[in-house]
This record gives C-alpha cells, structure tokens and sequence, in this order.
C-alpha cells in the first residue's frame, strides 16, 4: 500500500503546486520552433497540468472495464481538442486564473461525484457522466488555449503548430493515463482500496478547492490590483521571497519574521557643566551677583 500512495503523490504533485503557466523559457525556445518542439511542449504541459490530471484520475477512479475507459477518455479528448483549436486559432481569450478556477471546479465534480453525492444528499441521479466529461472536456481545452495563446504563435504555419501543441497534449495524457491506470490497478487488488477509496474523493475535492482559491486569489490580484497593499509585481515578488527565508543553523529561537526591527537608543548630548554666578559691578555701582 504505501508504494501505491508514494507512487500517487508524485503523480498528483509532480509539477509545482501553484501554477503551470508557459514560462518566458518556453516563449523564447518557441520563437523558432517546428513541428516536434510543439508536440514537446504540449505534452510536458499536460504531463505538469495538475488539475487536467487530477480530473482524468477522478473519471478513471472507479472505471475497470478497458472500453469504458476509452469512451470517456475519447469524450474528455474531442472536447478539450476543439475549444484548444478553434479558441486558439480565432483568438478567443479569457481571464486564465478564471478558466483555471473553473477547472478547480471540475476537479471538486468529479470527487463528489465518485462518492455519489448527488444521490446521497440531493436525492436524485446525477447527469450523464459522459456528457459531463465532454463538457468539462470543452472547458479545460480552453484552459490549455489560454496558455498557448501566451506564446508568440504568429501567422506563418499557425494551424501546424496548434495542432502540434494537441498532439503533444494526447501524447502527455496517454502516459499520464498509462502511470494512473497501473496504479489503480495494483491498488483495487489489496484491501486498502476499499478503505481509502471514499478518503481519496475527499482528498480529491479538498485539492479542488484549494487550486480554486489559488486561481481566485490571483484573479483578484490581475483585476483589483489597487485593493492590495502591495501592486501585482510586489506581490509576486513577496511570494517569491518568502520561500527563501530559512532558519539559520544553530539558531535555537525561531525565526519571527514579523518582529519589528529594534528601535536605536537615542543619544542625547552631554548636560553642559552648571555656571556659578561671579562677583561683578556696573561701572562705578557697588559689587554685586545674580
């Protein structure tokens, strides 16, 4: 059992677990690129998309029959293909962090839907799975367009290279699936599975939401910049930095980052030695002192 989960949280956490953007790496490698860098950078993209993964793992949890899990794998790639071609080629954007919060939101279905959620608390019977999965298909092929449509694509050979980036894309889902099905399999035969199969959709919808309120946090950041403190750039580069902060070795207090600095003491100057009144007079007055 515990080489299974080993084997899932590298599977589910193996790309960073903020954001999986087209970094300006890939801007400037695609500058230049043909038919293959395309077909490379869709399926690394696909192989580092977190919530595209946790969805295909979600469909696939309880599917044990081969032909079921081409059909809805096959619906899940018709509908992610065409709003990843059509929004590309014509230019059709949206607010990323929205489109990646929806598909958070695909994530937390999917997780409840495997616990039979519908059923057990709205007393009736969930909508089609299979047209549910095209649909959410549609929604996370728009997501991987956003991305593409970071890059510097232009007009030569535009349809070449979106379809490339597509093909790139299956190559990825098909080893991701590969790994996840290998996985499940080897867990549905030890007793665990029955045991941690419900924790596993709740674990599923609890990822889904915290990817939810990621994407919504930098949504807020991108549209509302001004109701922050800091601008979007300083925040950024705030969240950044405090990864970078450690606890010096050897230091046996911790490390409060949000203790004020200690305030200097103020130096006041030496008290003037205290004059002693003289003995004195006024031209021909008697002496006298004050």
């Amino acid at each position: 059992m515990k080489k299974y989960l080993i084997l899932l949280i590298g599977l589910l956490i193996a790309s960073n677990a903020i954001a999986h953007g087209m970094s300006e790496a890939d801007k400037q490698s695609i500058l230049n690129a043909g038919f293959m860098q395309f077909v490379e950078l869709g399926a690394s993209h696909m192989l580092t998309g977190y919530d595209h993964l946790l969805f295909i793992f979600g469909v696939i949890f309880f599917l044990t029959r081969f032909v079921d899990i081409v059909k809805f794998i096959t619906a899940f790639t018709i509908g992610h293909s065409i709003t990843l071609v059509f929004a590309t080629l014509y230019e059709i954007q949206a607010n990323y962090y929205l489109i990646d919060a929806v598909i958070a939101l695909t994530v937390c279905y999917k997780g409840f839907e495997n616990l039979d959620g519908f059923r057990r608390y709205f007393k009736y019977n969930p909508p089609s799975l299979i047209w549910m999965v095209f649909g959410f298909g549609l929604i996370h092929g728009f997501g991987l367009s956003t991305r593409l449509q970071q890059l510097p694509l232009g007009e030569e050979g535009l349809v070449l290279k979106i379809l490339a980036f597509n093909v790139g894309v299956e190559v990825g889902q098909i080893v991701a699936l590969s790994a996840m099905l290998i996985l499940l399999s080897g867990w549905r035969k030890s007793e665990s599975f029955s045991h941690f199969s419900r924790a596993s959709n709740v674990l599923l919808i609890a990822i889904g939401l915290f990817l939810f309120s990621m994407q919504m946090h930098g949504y807020q950041h991108t549209v509302y910049p001004d109701d922050f403190p800091l601008n979007k750039d300083d925040h950024s580069h705030v969240h950044e930095d405090i990864k970078q902060y450690t606890v010096p070795k050897g230091y046996s207090e911790p490390l409060n980052l949000t203790k004020p600095a200690p305030v200097e003491a103020v130096v006041e100057p030496p008290a003037l030695p205290e004059k002693k009144p003289e003995v004195h007079r006024h031209g021909h007055g008697e002496p006298h002192m004050h």
